[in-house]
């Protein structure tokens, strides 16, 4: 069985005052398209035709972004598809972050507010071209009222109607307020993708200025009149209690003018965050350790092991996979195993909160604004249609920011306080209270029939449950479906498979969605096992792949494009290798040709990385490339180097030192290769890169060492190898 649904769907300096956003140069949308409210025309007339576009008479044209910008591009992207259609540049637009709105804003896919799962352009992709369709439709129709000629006679062009016989023109602004007045209409015609001016070019982003300039808000930025600083500590230990901390010495700190706690937490408040770091460092919090303290990598692991042995519940089952492997002329038996990992992602937690008895304002950067809100509204009792959610661009997410508990955590202590306050995480905080991408242990078993192709298949995965805790109306049947995507459907022709997943819980420790979610897990052990399987058929790895592909043409189209591209089969110098891997995931084709040198002393160089991509249509081409980029570097430092331990109940690592990331000079040349399919649904691409990155180092490490690598991070147990 496919899973029906992706995460996306299970996920269902200047501006802040205003609760905004603003990049670009200035329109709002909610017309009468499915899940858009209608347009509305106010005293001042301002046209706001839906929930995504505000047009003024002095001209501004702002567009609301309901997704959340990580540095993933996303909001130059989803504004290139709403000017497209309205026919402005984007220098003529302003964007604004939409506010904690379910009855506007909610992600069609997901079911609720939120940006994750590689979704928002998929869920973007006709309802924002409609919605700016829709305004242009009442614009002309505004313009040719004005001037007693058909609607025909015009065109929308740059800002401006058209009068093409006469060549008279009128502003957007000029006729927002009559615009405001036409009924919204209720056929929409999209233009051809062959009139197209920006979809499918590489403008410059729209946050590249603002970033670059230091104007841009993000959370850690903001400042708010009268507002304190505090940093928050909670027990290194989940479920320990504060046992004591020395008042006298964090208040004795220049600046500090508070301490506030709570069960498990200490807060230290200053005037500044110096005073809030060392006050905190003085109040020298004690904790009791609570039941978890003995808590280990090795019990965490034992337990994985034992629940391992269970049967599973079935996610797919296509014939007696038992008795075809007992047939089978060749087998592998083999334990994968994937550790714990932190999201670190560059920005620490961070809310800037101001709790009043009749309201509350709360600045954040957050992937989901509306449980932001109810977390606020739980820790505070107030109607959250009082709470503001202030949303700004976030310093990476990752899936970090799925998870609104921090938030609430931060309502529970500013609630106490008179006076707004910034409350943050140190960067040490920041990881060893993330919560972790779960540990996987995968059992699988793959046989060969006589012909040398693969006629058994049986995966068993052993994990945290995400979504039972995150979403738990996503489970089907008990069965988290993001821990075996990628598993069950692969590219290829499996005649008899058993895909099972067993669900076990660590103790201590709260798990979360990361970066490629499940295929980011289920990608590396497929691509791996198809590797063993075609040294074991002494095949060619691209040719053994190239076998079964038989039902997968778009699969067979990356796969040849990135093995074209890198040169596959030319040699190379002793000691490098190049590995491949092939997968479909946010319904994106792609396919990854990675060739490292491995050094007599066993370091590992990343030398070239050739990716080739089919998302269908291709909005925002350099956006794509980034992501392709940026994705293989995220995976690849977790391949290499990543993984959470866990000592006497407390999380070892604590900052890039021992968590590392990995430095430009160590990155590798990465090419991408777009090769789209238009007539396809659009897919995905902000995790493609991610779900790659390790299969295909796995595969090159073999194919330079011969040693087969089933335990990530690579780079430690490397160093065990003999050369």
């Amino acid at each position: 069985m496919r899973k029906p649904r992706d995460i996306g769907a299970i996920l269902n300096r200047r501006a802040f005052f205003r609760g905004t956003l603003a990049f670009g140069g200035g329109m709002l949308l909610s017309g009468m398209i499915p899940g858009l409210p209608g347009a509305q025309a106010d005293t001042k007339g301002v046209f706001i035709p839906n929930a995504f576009i505000r047009i003024d008479r002095s001209g501004g044209i702002t567009l609301i972004m309901r997704h959340a910008e990580m540095g993933q591009g996303i909001y130059t992207g989803i504004a290139m598809l709403i000017a497209e259609e309205l026919e402005v540049d984007l220098e003529q637009v302003t964007l604004e972050a939409a506010p904690a709105d379910p009855s506007r804003y909610t992600d069609s896919a997901a079911g609720e507010e939120v940006t994750g799962g590689s979704a928002s352009t998929r869920d973007s992709w006709l309802p924002l071209r409609q919605a700016g369709a829709a305004a242009r439709i009442m614009l002309v129709a505004a313009a040719a009222s004005r001037w007693n000629v058909p609607p025909e006679s015009c065109a929308a062009q740059h800002g401006q109607i058209i009068h093409v016989p006469t060549g008279r023109t009128l502003s957007y602004g000029d006729l927002a307020e009559e615009a405001a007045l036409q009924k919204v209409p209720e056929k929409i015609i999209l233009k051809d993708p062959s009139t197209f001016r920006l979809i499918g070019t590489s403008p410059q982003r729209l946050d590249t200025k603002p970033k670059s300039n230091g104007t841009a808000i993000f959370g850690m930025d903001v400042r708010v009149p009268g507002m304190k600083i505090g940093r928050i500590m909670a027990s290194p230990i989940q479920r320990g209690r504060l046992i004591s901390y020395d008042s006298v010495a964090a208040r004795a700190i220049p600046g500090v003018v508070d301490i506030i706690t709570l069960q498990d937490v200490i807060a230290v408040i200053g005037d500044h965050s110096w005073a809030a770091i060392k006050g905190l460092e003085a109040a020298n919090p004690q904790w009791d350790s609570g039941p978890h303290a003995a808590v280990s990598t090795k019990t965490l692991m034992d337990d994985l092991r034992r629940a391992s042995d269970r049967t599973g519940l079935v996610a797919k089952n296509t014939g007696d996979v038992d008795a075809a492997l007992a047939a089978c002329s060749h087998r592998i038996d083999a334990v994968y195993e994937l550790p714990f990992l932190a999201h670190a992602a560059l920005e620490p937690i961070n809310t800037t909160l101001h709790i009043r008895p009749n309201g509350a304002d709360v600045w954040v950067g957050t992937q989901v604004p509306v449980r932001a809100r109810q977390e606020v509204a739980n820790a505070t009792g107030l109607p959250p249609e009082k709470i503001a959610i202030h949303n700004h661009v976030i310093g990476g997410g990752f899936g970090r920011r799925l998870d609104s508990g921090s938030i609430g955590q931060a309502a529970r202590l500013a609630k106490q306080m008179p006076y707004p306050v910034k409350l943050f995480w140190t960067r040490e905080e920041d990881i060893q209270q993330d919560q972790f991408r779960p540990f996987y242990y995968d059992r699988i078993s793959a046989g060969l029939n006589k012909q040398g192709r693969i006629a058994a298949w049986k995966h068993r995965t052993t994990g945290s449950y995400v979504t039972a805790r995150w979403a738990p109306e996503g489970l089907q049947n008990g069965l988290d479906t993001d821990t075996v995507d990628g598993a069950v459907e692969t590219p290829y022709d499996i005649p008899v498979q058993r895909n099972e997943s067993v669900q076990c819980e660590p103790e201590g420790l709260t798990t979360l969605w990361w970066r490629g979610v499940g295929p980011t897990h289920n990608v590396f052990v497929v691509e791996s096992m198809m590797d063993e399987l075609a040294h074991l058929a002494e095949n060619d790895p691209l040719d053994f792949r190239r076998s079964m592909l038989g039902h997968s043409p778009r699969g067979l189209k990356v796969l040849n494009e990135a093995a074209r591209k890198s040169g596959w089969g030319t040699p190379l110098p002793s000691g490098h290798g190049r590995g491949i891997a092939l997968h479909y995931s946010f319904q994106t084709w792609a396919a990854t040709v990675l060739e490292v040198q491995v050094t007599d002393d066993n370091a590992i160089r990343l030398v070239r990385a050739d990716t080739a991509v089919d998302c269908g249509p291709v909005v925002f081409p350099d956006a794509v490339r980034a992501q392709i980029q940026g994705g293989l570097i995220f995976g690849l430092t977790m391949a290499l180097y990543n993984e959470i331990t866990v000592t006497n109940g407390r999380v070892d690592q604590s900052n890039f030192h021992d968590y590392r990331m990995m430095r430009i000079n160590e990155a590798p040349d990465i090419r991408v290769h777009l090769v789209p399919d238009l007539s396809a649904d659009i897919g995905g691409i902000g995790e493609v890169g991610t779900v790659a990155a390790a299969p295909a180092l796995a595969n090159a490490i073999f194919a330079a060492t011969g040693h087969r690598l089933r335990k990530i991070p690579f780079l430690s147990q490397m160093a065990g190898k003999s050369a």
